[in-house]
């Protein structure tokens, strides 16, 4: 009688265990899981680049683009707007513009603009 007390108390056990294994699984991947939309960075665009003239100081372009999000602690002459967006889990598009100074001057930016700025 011990033995059958003992092994209904095992199946119990296991069936718990099982059952709130089965649960946590389902509820790690329930297809309703709200996912969010995810924007970092300088958001820089067309419009704000052909604002940007030969000779304009840094305190100008600041005024155009804003202040970068990462600074180049090593070299003034330069300084990198980043932007990255991902919709919903899907792939991150990124966005680097490089802004080049001489003598603390606007001379050019490198870098391609994404087409869209869905966030914006």
């Amino acid at each position: 009688m011990q033995k059958s007390r003992t092994s209904k108390l095992r199946a119990k056990i296991l069936g718990l265990i099982i059952f709130s294994g089965a649960f946590f699984i389902a509820g790690c991947s329930f297809p309703g899981v709200y996912k969010i939309n995810v924007q970092q960075g300088n958001i820089v665009t067309q419009e704000m680049i052909e604002q940007l003239k030969p000779g304009m100081s840094k305190r100008q372009v600041h005024f155009v683009l804003g202040e970068p999000v990462v600074k180049n602690l090593f070299d003034s002459s330069e300084e990198n707007y980043l932007y990255s967006y991902q919709e919903r889990g899907d792939e991150t598009r990124t966005q680097r513009i490089t802004v080049f100074y001489e003598n603390g001057t606007y001379v050019r930016y490198e870098g391609e603009l994404l087409e869209e700025h869905p966030a914006y």
